[in-house]
């Protein structure tokens, strides 16, 4: 799929978006200091994987995807979350939980 500049330059907005949140979070930041005190120096690196599917159906087949998951999930979700190894347990009355 070819993309153009705009959504290349949004790509790449939201990969300096995702840097710039884990630059600055508190919770990440306190647990790195924890580390450091325990005598260790700490090097992170994140790796973002961005999929990108265009997108053609209206908001009504939107809506019919996630009455043919069977529930808050679409197609689309299930097949992402599974791409990161995340399985979704269904409940006693068969909907995703």
């Amino acid at each position: 799929m070819a993309l153009n500049q705009k959504v290349k330059n949004l790509i790449q907005k939201l990969g300096e978006a995702i840097h710039e949140t884990v630059s600055e979070s508190e919770d990440i930041a306190v647990v790195v200091k924890n580390i450091r005190e325990q005598g260790f120096d700490v090097l992170l690196m994140l790796e973002a994987t961005i999929g990108l599917n265009e997108v053609e159906a209206s908001h009504e087949d939107a809506a019919e995807d996630t009455v043919e998951a069977g529930g808050p999930f679409t197609s689309s979700d299930l097949n992402f979350l599974k791409s990161l190894r995340i399985s979704v347990s269904e409940t006693e009355d068969g909907r995703e939980a």
